[in-house]
């Protein structure tokens, strides 16, 4: 089978299996996105006169069928082809003669391609953006049904002062809430139609930008031709750091709960069934799932250094070392998700020992309180302080909760807004409501169905 840009001649088999390399897998993945792309494209060659409306409609039939094809997992691409684009063209060559080889005009590798992972990071993106919500929203009803229960707060990892396992949780879901305001930027920067730029210079055609990106579902164009050619890398980088700022909280969440759960703490637990075991020590229960959320977080931060560093010395212009940035950002995106809806489902099962919570709150813990009282009756803070470091001792026993209730101003856990993160995250949400209607009406208007763009799997 023909690649796109065979001229008559063999490449080498050692430098095309060099230069291939595992792009004709990855492609399984982004092969719905640009059937997607070509039947937009055929829709506005009919209507410069390069196709006639029985072509158009002949080659939207035959990419509507692959994207199918694609979606079951049924859609091949060989080695020989080296991507979708050669594959896609060739079955629509074979299957139409004359018409199939009409699919390039106006359009390149690097356009195709730019517009197929924008299609598919933009339908990643809706995806992963329910995900959080639906995290952030398990996470306040956690933090709101314990916002009472006592919990030593810790610094250096040392007791430190009272605090409640709602504070602690409520704290997670607001950061991650700003995580959800970094990708409505995201979003935006992903939202622009490339298409049309064809190798970063345009094409002497009169071709119609503006018509392809409406049909397609963005919102705008990306309009300067050599910006957007060059925007491939940079913006994946761009969602990559989301995922892997993401990941960073949701590594120091697992730990927490590792930490936490040890039977020399005991205050969260785990059912069985989120834990798996040992194959020597019958009585293990190991948290691998949230070791694993640590390791992965740091695999997600290697992902996105790896590709900022692909692209942080090229110069302007199409290169090939942009191929290599394609499976960190489609393994990014799966692992990236992945972690997300691991994380709800342990939230959702997790268990607290509110006893042993009680129970960790030995008179020290009180000290800090015990220096305001002092303040509170007339003494210097600094004087209260010496004091009660000098009489750690003869500290007395407190009820952690009336003590958490003495904490009266905003962000404690009396007066603490726990349905606020939640109200964030879901006046968000509304926003990419709108964004994920117009990609359902695209997606049906191209592919004559509501078929997923992102198709979620292993990309190898």
């Amino acid at each position: 089978m023909a690649k796109l840009w065979a001229k008559g001649y063999d490449l080498d088999k050692l430098i095309e299996e060099f230069t291939v390399g595992v792009d004709y897998r990855l492609d399984r993945e982004i092969a719905v996105a640009d059937c997607m792309g070509s039947v937009a494209h055929a829709r506005m060659l009919e209507t410069i006169g390069i196709l006639t409306p029985g072509e158009r409609g002949a080659l939207e039939d035959e990419l509507r069928r692959y994207a199918v094809e694609a979606v079951e997992g049924k859609f091949r691409i060989s080695r020989d082809e080296e991507d979708c684009h050669s594959a896609i063209e060739n079955r629509l060559t074979a299957a139409l003669g004359e018409t199939g080889k009409k699919i390039h005009t106006g359009r390149s590798r690097n356009d195709q391609v730019l517009t197929a992972l924008r299609l598919v990071e933009r339908s990643f993106l809706l995806h992963w953006v329910d995900a959080m919500v639906s995290l952030v929203r398990c996470l306040s009803d956690f933090a709101e049904r314990e916002r009472y229960s006592p919990m030593p707060g810790r610094t250096h990892l040392q007791p430190a002062m009272p605090s409640s396992v709602g504070l602690w949780a409520a704290a997670y879901s607001g950061r991650l809430v700003d995580q959800l305001v970094v990708a409505d930027a995201v979003y935006a920067l992903i939202d622009r139609s490339p298409l049309g730029s064809a190798a970063g210079y345009g094409v002497p055609l009169p071709i119609d930008r503006e018509l392809t990106a409406r049909l397609m579902g963005f919102s705008e164009v990306h309009t300067n031709v050599i910006a957007a050619a060059n925007s491939r890398g940079e913006l994946d980088a761009w969602l990559l750091s989301l995922l892997d700022h993401t990941g960073l909280i949701l590594s120091r969440f697992a730990e927490d709960i590792i930490l936490f759960s040890l039977p020399e703490f005991g205050f969260f637990s785990l059912p069985p069934e989120l834990c798996s075991g040992s194959s020597i020590m019958p009585q293990k229960r190991n948290p691998d799932a949230l070791e694993l959320m640590r390791a992965r977080s740091a695999t997600l931060s290697g992902y996105a250094s790896q590709v900022g560093s692909v692209v942080r010395s090229l110069p302007g212009g199409y290169n090939r070392d942009l191929q290599e940035t394609k499976e960190p950002v489609l393994r990014g995106m799966r692992g990236g998700l992945l972690m997300v809806r691991v994380a709800e489902r342990i939230v959702a099962r997790l268990a607290v020992d509110r006893d042993r919570l009680a129970a960790a709150f030995t008179p020290e813990i009180f000290a800090t309180d015990a220096a305001f009282e002092l303040v509170a009756k007339g003494a210097s803070f600094r004087d209260a302080y010496r004091e009660v470091a000098q009489r750690l001792d003869e500290l007395s026993d407190r009820d952690p909760v009336q003590m958490l209730k003495r904490r009266t101003h905003a962000g404690t856990a009396t007066h603490h807004d726990f349905d606020a993160a939640l109200g964030r995250a879901m006046s968000l949400s509304e926003r990419f409501d709108e964004r994920r209607e117009r990609v359902r009406r695209a997606v049906v208007d191209l592919l004559g169905d509501e078929l997923p763009v992102y198709l979620a799997r292993d990309p190898t």
